[in-house]
């Protein structure tokens, strides 16, 4: 018990560290003109499998802490008010404290809360025999890349490319559907249950920030812009559809094949195979 807790111990700290090193690097930012598309969602979402949803809570916190303070001495985008209570209290007065703190640390802990439980519920349906749940988890997983591509072309291209995005989802759907049909066994439905819990941490973010935004700062979100206020919930869109679907596939990706790694060392809590 000693040995365990100190591991978990040691493997936060090593989280924490990953986090704080990405978050002050070129690492962990890819800059895209009016918000930053981020991969720091990653080490705390692998944490939130590997050491409990409170600990990647925690992981989470720090992973506001350091978009707090970076937007508020780099301040490097037009959006880096909707993160920073300080800059947002000179922006739109006392009400900015309370919505960028919103903005700026309950997404990111949320990151690390929600994709342990997703996880959790897909690896508990797919060690089911019933191969109702195989297909419905499969499919499920092959509308939304079909959902997301179709919107990652269209956001790329523009509004006429729609036939093509469609029947590049359709493709790009039917693709994984075959491959992870073809998947089989505990290590299958382990790397399954890890994309979908990469993917979810993904989304969560980028759903919680950008809503944050429309809701708490349409006018002043327009204005940092110098965009009207009906077409923030176009860039709103397409930052979902863009920025959101590259983390998102990213993350599905990088959680799914370090955390097939990782497993081999340190099993995922409340698992047993």
């Amino acid at each position: 018990m000693k040995n365990e807790k100190t591991y978990e111990l040691v493997l936060t700290a090593l989280f924490t560290a990953i986090i704080v090193i990405m978050a002050f690097t070129p690492l962990g930012y890819i800059p895209l003109v009016v918000i930053n598309a981020t991969v720091i969602h990653i080490p705390v979402i692998l944490g939130a499998l590997f050491l409990g949803p409170k600990k990647g809570a925690f992981l989470g916190f720090v992973f506001g802490l350091t978009s707090f303070i970076n937007n508020t001495f780099k301040a490097a985008t037009a959006s880096a008010f909707v993160f920073s209570p300080v800059l947002a209290a000179d922006i739109v007065g006392i009400s900015g404290v309370f919505k960028s703190l919103y903005i700026c640390f309950v997404p990111r802990i949320l990151v690390g809360i929600i994709p342990y439980f997703v996880y959790l519920l897909i690896r508990n349906l797919l060690k089911r025999e019933q191969k109702i749940w195989r297909i419905v988890i499969h499919a499920a997983a092959s509308v939304i890349l079909l959902i997301s591509v179709r919107a990652f072309i269209m956001n790329l291209v523009g509004g006429e490319s729609a036939l093509i995005g469609t029947l590049a989802g359709v493709a790009a759907g039917i693709i994984l559907f075959v491959v992870l049909s073809l998947s089989a066994g505990k290590k299958g439905s382990a790397s399954i249950a890890l994309a979908y819990a990469g993917l979810t941490g993904a989304f969560t973010n980028t759903l919680f920030v950008m809503s944050g935004i429309f809701i708490l700062y349409k006018d002043a979100y327009a204005n940092a812009l110098g965009i009207a206020g009906d077409t923030v919930i176009d860039v709103i869109m397409g930052v979902v559809s863009f920025n959101g679907i590259v983390e998102a596939v990213v993350a599905a990706i990088l959680v799914s094949g370090i955390g097939m790694a990782l497993i081999h060392i340190k099993p995922i809590k409340g698992i047993k195979d």
